[in-house]
């Protein structure tokens, strides 16, 4: 029997809601027999968010516990596919899910906010940063151990918001979902990728499946951005080999010249010392040769 009906689990953030809205718009725009719902389902995650400042651990699930619900969702048949941010994800999927399909890549960067300064160099000794990732606190450390890290949660405008508010000093956010949001606000100042190298999969929107819905998964074939495809790959095939939690401080980012993926990853520590780099180049046109060049980057990274 033809499928119907698509239901899109997501979380139920204005962020969330922006990407799942687009993977409908996609959908609808490849078959338009077909009656794309979006069911909004709030994460544990987001529950703890509501409750307070506190940093999630890997006890409590990390960044996975941003997906459990959806995933539980999706394999229980409740809903057909999930939506996520793909830097969101946990290394390892729950047994019987797989994302092998994206949108293509919205800018990667990560972006300094800041009222009162320009840039990251402005910051004077005991200015206060907010930020619950391990990578963007141990990245800004190395070059700013003088400055003082606080929890700082929120959605995208409650953060902006805080940040106005003189909360803190600065804060960090992805220009990804900054530009889904339609957002333009002055204190918003994007890093080059340099500078902060983005997590791996940032900027990417994907779309988690269980791998013997084949009706479904060849539809989603038709929207799915092979090349963003193969750049997550590659830098989650990084945090695979690293074993890389939502506590570890881990980035990788690829990039293409033609056919040749240039792929950077980068580990340290909370505090902002014992950093380490790795960065190879290969000509990468199947998931197979992705997922072997971040392998390879990241037992160079694990060698270090």
């Amino acid at each position: 029997m033809a499928i119907t009906m698509i239901k899109i689990g997501t979380r139920s953030s204005p962020l969330a809601l922006v990407q799942a809205n687009m993977v409908k718009a996609a959908l609808e725009n490849v078959r338009s027999d077909i009656d794309v719902q979006i069911v909004p389902i709030k994460s544990n995650a987001d529950w703890k968010k509501a409750d307070g400042e506190k940093p999630l651990n890997d006890q409590e699930g990390g960044k996975g516990l941003f997906a459990k619900e959806i995933e539980t969702q999706i394999l229980d048949g409740t809903v057909d596919i999930g939506v996520h941010s793909a830097k969101d994800m946990a290394s390892f999927l729950p047994e019987g899910l797989a994302i092998d399909h994206f949108l293509p890549r919205e800018d990667a960067r990560d972006a300094f906010i800041s009222l009162k300064y320009q840039s990251i160099e402005d910051l004077p000794e005991g200015s206060v940063i907010g930020t619950c990732s391990p990578r963007r606190q141990s990245f800004f450390l190395e070059k700013h151990p003088d400055c003082n890290v606080v929890p700082f949660r929120g959605n995208v405008q409650t953060r902006l918001d805080k940040v106005r508010d003189g909360q803190v000093d600065a804060t960090f956010l992805a220009m990804a979902g900054i530009k889904r949001l339609g957002i333009d606000d002055p204190m918003i100042k994007p890093f080059a990728v340099e500078e902060m190298l983005p997590a791996a999969g940032q900027g990417a929107v994907c779309i988690e499946t269980k791998p013997d819905d084949a009706e479904i998964r060849m539809i989603l074939d038709e929207v799915n951005c092979t090349r963003t495809r193969l750049s997550v790959v590659a830098e989650r095939a990084v945090l695979q080999i690293l074993d890389g939690s939502c506590q570890t401080p881990i980035a990788a980012h690829s990039v293409f010249d033609g056919d040749t993926m240039t792929l950077k990853a980068k580990i340290g520590d909370l505090q902002g010392q014992n950093q380490h780099i790795s960065e190879m180049s290969a000509l990468v046109k199947t998931s197979e040769e992705a997922a072997s060049l971040g392998r390879k980057v990241g037992e160079e990274l694990k060698a270090q």
